[in-house]
């Protein structure tokens, strides 16, 4: 395989959207056994003033979708949680009837709004944490 340049890996970089980058970078992570977050919190946290460090720490980058009720419309609920996971219909049924429970678990934000919003639409009750 050839070896890519730093421009090349660059470029290919920019087409990819950001849930895609997000999980190369949790698979690189895995991959190399290390951790790209942990630097810059180090690095901001070390930087910033006492009280200005706290708010940055206290930013959530992973969240939980929990269900909290099918609502009335369960079967759309149902499709729904299928839709967003990778459950089977009757895996996603017991999921659904034994609310609350989560459906996503550890997701970024934008994944975790979308995935909220969807199961809302269908009728559900839903957190996030």
């Amino acid at each position: 395989m050839a070896k890519l340049s730093t421009d090349e890996l660059l470029d290919a970089f920019k087409e990819l959207t950001l849930i895609e980058l997000s999980e190369f970078v949790k698979k690189f992570e895995e991959t190399f056994d290390v951790t790209a977050a942990a630097p810059v919190a180090v690095a901001a946290a070390g930087g910033a003033a006492g009280g200005a460090a706290a708010p940055a720490e206290e930013e959530k980058d992973e969240f939980d979708v929990i269900l909290e009720s099918a609502g009335d419309k369960k079967i759309g609920v149902i499709k729904e949680v299928r839709g967003l996971t990778s459950l089977g219909l009757k895996e996603a049924k017991d999921l659904v009837d034994g609310a609350p429970k989560p459906v996503l678990e550890k997701v970024n934000k934008e994944t975790a709004e979308k995935a909220k919003a969807a199961l809302e639409g269908a009728g559900a009750t839903v957190t996030l944490k």
